[in-house]
Formats: C-alpha cells, sequence, structure tokens
C-alpha cells in the first residue's frame, strides 16, 4: 500500500482550526472537502477562458466545449463505460434517480408493475418511486436488511416475480457503510428474468473503491461530484446506451433538441436529449479534476487507508462504554454510525464542535432504515483519503468529554 498521508497538505481547510481546535473534518460521507487542483482548475476556467459551450462559434467557447466532453470521456473511463455517450450530466445523485424514474419508468412501466428497492435505500431512491407509484399505480416491494446491516438476501429471492421490472439499490450505505453484493443482486435477477433493469445508486461506492461497470453489468448507475472531491452541482448517470435510446427526455429546453416546430419537437441522441440548458460547465471541469487527483493517487490506495483508519476506529470506538454501532456487515465502507446510551446525538454533536470535531447526526437521509433499528437518528462519523489516525483519536476524546460532561 502506497503512503497517501502527504496528501492531506492538498486540502487547504485542513490546515485550519474549528473553535480553536484543529479541524477533524469527520463528515466526508455527506460532502468531501476539496484539494487545491481541484479549486484551481474552477478558479482558472472563471477568470481564464470562461464562455458557455456547444454553439459559440468563436475560440474559448470551442475550447471550451472540447474540454467539457473530454471530462465526459474521463469518466467514461474511470468507470469502465463502453462508451461516453452512455454518461449523462446531471445535477447530482439525486436527479439521476429521479431521471431514471421520470425518463425510464414513465415509458416502460405500467400499473401492477414491481420494482424492488431495499430497506437502506437513501430517500433518492425511494421518494420518485413513490411519485410513480402514485402516479401510475406500481408496486414497491422492500427488501429488509438484517440485524448486522447487510441485505437479507434469501428475502431478495422470493420478492421477485414475473412482474419484477427494476431493482433499484445502493452500492454502499450511506448510514452504515454496509457494502451490497451488487453482483449477487445483478446475477440472480438476471438468472430468473433478463429483462429486469437494474439501478445503482454508486454515491458512496465511487469515493471508496475502483468501479467496473462491465464487471458489475447494471443499467444504471449513478453519483454524484460533491463526495469525490469534486464541485456540489455536478452529477452523473451512466446509462447503457441502447435503453438511454428507448427514453424519453427528463425536461425541455435549449440543447437538447434536433429541431423545434410548433407542432413537432425531435430530440438530440442519448446522452444530449437528457441535457436541457446551460450546464454546470465550471463544476464539470472540477469534476474533470477530482477524477484526476483521485487516479493520480489510485483507487486501490485510497480504499486500503480508508479500511485501516476503519478498523483503528472501530476498536476505539468499541471501547467506550455504552457506545453502539449500527452496521457491522463483514463488507464495510469506512463509515462509524454509532449512538451513545441516554445522550442525545445533538448534545453530543454540539460537545464535538467545540472540540474541533466534525460529524453528522439525524437520520441521515435514510429514516425507514433507522426506524427498522428503533432510532431516529446517529451520529455518523465518515472518513475520506485526507483523514488519520489523529482525527479519530480526536473523537475519541471529544466523546469521552461528551459522556462526562453530559451524564
Amino acid at each position: 500500500m502506497t503512503d497517501i498521508s502527504p496528501y492531506r497538505n492538498d486540502f487547504p481547510v485542513l490546515a485550519t482550526k474549528m473553535n480553536g481546535k484543529p479541524l477533524a473534518f469527520l463528515d466526508s460521507g455527506a460532502s468531501a472537502q476539496k484539494p487545491q487542483s481541484v479549486i484551481d482548475a474552477m478558479n482558472a476556467l472563471q477568470t481564464g477562458g470562461y464562455s458557455n459551450i456547444h454553439r459559440g462559434l468563436y475560440r474559448i467557447s470551442q475550447d471550451l466545449t472540447s474540454d467539457f466532453e473530454a471530462v465526459r470521456a474521463k469518466i467514461a473511463n474511470f468507470i469502465g463505460a463502453n462508451s461516453d455517450k452512455e454518461i449523462i450530466f446531471t445535477r447530482n445523485a439525486t436527479e439521476s434517480m429521479n431521471l431514471i424514474a421520470h425518463s425510464w419508468g414513465r415509458k416502460h412501466l405500467k400499473e401492477g408493475d414491481e420494482v424492488i428497492i431495499t430497506e437502506m435505500e437513501h430517500h433518492a431512491n425511494i421518494v420518485p418511486w413513490q411519485l410513480l407509484r402514485d402516479e401510475i399505480g406500481i408496486v414497491i416491494k422492500v427488501i429488509p436488511v438484517l440485524d448486522d446491516g447487510t441485505l437479507d438476501y434469501d428475502a431478495f429471492e422470493t420478492l421477485l416475480s414475473t412482474k419484477t421490472k427494476l431493482i433499484g439499490v445502493v452500492h454502499i450505505s450511506n448510514a452504515l457503510g454496509t457494502v451490497n453484493n451488487i453482483k449477487k443482486i445483478i446475477g440472480l435477477s438476471r438468472e430468473f428474468n433478463p429483462e429486469i433493469k437494474v439501478a445503482i445508486d454508486g454515491t458512496q461506492s465511487i469515493v471508496h473503491s475502483l468501479i467496473n461497470i462491465k464487471e458489475l453489468d447494471c443499467d444504471f448507475f449513478a453519483f454524484t461530484g460533491h463526495k469525490l472531491y469534486g464541485p456540489t452541482g455536478i452529477g452523473v448517470l451512466y446509462g447503457k446506451y441502447e435503453i438511454l435510446e428507448t427514453m424519453t427526455p427528463y425536461q425541455g429546453g435549449g440543447d437538447m433538441i434536433e429541431r423545434v416546430t410548433f407542432d413537432k419537437t425531435t430530440y438530440k441522441e442519448p446522452p444530449y436529449r437528457f441535457e436541457a440548458g446551460t450546464p454546470a460547465i465550471t463544476e464539470v471541469i472540477g469534476l474533470g479534476a477530482a477524477i484526476d487527483y483521485v487516479q493520480n493517487i489510485g483507487m486501490h490506495n485510497i480504499h486500503a487507508h480508508e479500511q485501516e483508519l476503519l478498523a483503528y476506529g472501530t476498536e476505539k470506538l468499541a471501547s467506550i462504554e455504552g457506545l453502539k454501532l449500527y452496521g457491522t456487515a463483514p463488507e464495510k465502507a469506512a463509515i462509524l454510525s454509532f449512538t451513545i446510551d441516554d445522550l442525545h446525538i445533538s448534545d453530543v454533536a454540539m460537545i464535538l464542535d467545540q472540540c474541533g470535531v466534525a460529524v453528522r447526526t439525524g437520520h441521515h437521509c435514510c429514516m425507514p432504515l433507522l426506524q427498522r433499528f428503533g432510532i431516529e437518528g446517529t451520529i455518523r462519523a465518515s472518513m475520506g483519503l485526507y483523514s488519520n489516525k489523529t482525527d479519530l483519536d480526536q473523537l475519541y476524546d471529544a466523546l469521552v468529554k461528551a459522556k462526562e460532561m453530559l451524564i
């Protein structure tokens, strides 16, 4: 394993303090910090060659159009897609999942058709299907979660039926860190019916491990830029091209049309028919810089570093009396979600803040999952490539202090 600790110095914010204490940033699962190279790439565009793209015949527009489309190709290569025409730019993973429900679901689903999701889904892979259920009468089935935070794969097999049309599953739980066996889910679904589509929420997995779409053989894969050390406001939806060709546009407007008359509009080929209006140009360039950054480090090195921290942090937190960890699956990403007996999570978090520790509290947009465990929320410490054992020591010390103050 390559030592990646020096890369921490690439993140300017980590040299700052919070409430007079060194910043231990343990909320990367919500949104990661940005390296200087990403900041520089976006600043350079804004100050040295910004224009709109795709339509300008002048030099800086044409140059930026080439740079913009080069990022699309870079993403295709990063995830192992067959073509850059399978890469759609969205605002975030939430919009990507809504695009699937709107553009694929409304075209291909009818009353009584079944969509299977899991009990650990982010709301972004629950609510769009509920909206479709209420609109056209589809049926939503849910794969239950076991006590250790893993999916009940036996129960999943019983949910498959001749009416199953799509399976929507999160690759890594943002609330528990559980790494789901996507290959098993896809294998079982393909064996039952090769026509069943599989949509993956890869928002967490794209950050923690190397993704190869060809090996997964999923039909859709969604992720967002701001968790991948890139900017907010930019997301990606991968879709198999032959499926995208069957889908109608998600939104209408400029840049997604071939020709418009008052009688009829014809649309561009995928992915452009799904990208109405001026895109997030600066953010796409920033995402391209972020991908360059993590590829330079190596996703396998990032994964190994985070797994070492996960083991260290798990051992440290487990030694605190009354602290309960949620999500103890054998395969986990670097996410520690917990509560402490008799202490309110918000009270603990406020003390952590005063100790310079940034964590997330609440339901993490996974309310049904936490209700399954009989709780309303957890404290979540989520690590990134820049995290280190000192951050986890600072978390541990702050939790001990919180117990002393609040009990």
